[in-house]
């Protein structure tokens, strides 16, 4: 036998290890299933981006096919539902969301059905008031009820104001006219100061003038419906009248031809008004229905209660202006 052939060992050689490997299973592939009918993916229809514009587009041609060809309805006042809500709404909603930031409170206070009439302050030097207050009852009252607002002479006297307003709703202030609207279920809206609040000098502000004879309370006895208060902070400041030209005025045949800081000295960039912070508040409503119906002729329970009405809406005003931290913010 040959001599075997020694193989030196190496101190400094690592010794190698033999490590077992180890052997992973592999799994049995799955059966495939059975062929069975595919179904088509459902195809979602992507949504143009012009969709709104169409439908907007569409909605304002038949709009105006509906003026035009007079498929249109109106009640025995002249009031065009579809023209307020559609237009005229809509252009006043930017002024009073951006421009006036109206904050209402108390819209529960008003009916969700029914006759009603709210008796608010009225001021300005023009009267934004009424239509701002048209805006807050229809936007924020949650069945988006229509005020009635009742209207002095000189409003339907004017050419183009005339109509609009009988479009928007406004009417004649006179209790036949406002007793017919609550008796119909209507919301019905009366500034009892009329032009002398609207004219007052800007140094008499949220101080409420006289409120008439009580006309507005005999309309609400007669008709068995509430009487809700309404104060309006922030319209006093949007035209500062600091004079009135009385001469030009009965030129004009006008209440009171108003002077402030920017008109008429700026010509027609002095009407545009202050852009100042409103808040609108209903207070609690008065009832009337417990009333006899002879006592729409009693003048001791009209006055008692227009002096409620006016205490009431004198109270809340000085409450907001206290609470109010800035005119305009």
């Amino acid at each position: 036998m040959a001599d075997a052939k020694v193989i030196p060992f190496d101190e400094d050689r690592p010794r190698r290890r033999t490590v077992p490997r180890k052997v992973r299973a592999v799994p049995a592939p799955a059966p495939e299933p059975e062929a069975g009918p595919v179904e088509p993916p459902v195809a979602v229809p992507a949504q143009a981006s012009g969709d709104g514009w169409d439908r907007r587009i569409a909605g304002g041609l038949a709009f105006l096919r509906r003026r035009i060809t007079g498929d249109y309805e109106v009640d025995d006042f002249g009031y065009d539902k579809e023209l307020t809500d559609q237009v005229l709404m809509t252009l006043m909603r930017p002024l009073y969301d951006k421009y006036f930031r109206v904050e209402v409170k108390g819209i529960e206070n008003i009916p969700k059905e029914g006759g009603a009439l709210i008796v608010a302050n009225h001021s300005g030097t023009l009267p934004l008031d009424g239509l701002m207050l048209q805006v807050a009852v229809h936007d924020h009252h949650p069945a988006e009820r229509h005020l009635r607002l009742l209207a002095a002479d000189l409003v339907f006297m004017l050419p183009v104001v005339n109509e609009l307003a009988r479009k928007a709703g406004h009417t004649l202030a006179c209790a036949e006219d406002a007793q017919r609207l609550l008796e119909a279920g209507e919301l019905v809206g009366v500034m009892p100061e009329g032009f002398k609040g609207i004219g007052k000098p800007f140094g008499e502000r949220y101080k409420l003038q006289r409120f008439g004879r009580g006309g507005f309370v005999s309309t609400a006895l007669r008709a068995g419906t509430p009487i809700v208060p309404c104060s309006i902070v922030g319209a006093e400041e949007i035209y500062p009248m600091v004079g009135n030209a009385k001469t030009l005025a009965r030129l004009l045949g006008v209440p009171y031809f108003p002077i402030t800081p920017t008109f008429p000295w700026l010509g027609p960039l002095g009407a545009v008004p202050l852009p100042t912070k409103w808040t609108i508040q209903f207070g609690e409503p008065i009832p009337t229905d417990g009333y006899a119906a002879e006592a729409a002729e009693d003048p001791m329970l009209m006055f008692n209660l227009t002096d409620q009405v006016r205490e009431q809406i004198q109270h809340t005003l000085y409450k907001l202006l206290v609470q109010r931290r800035s005119v305009f913010f």
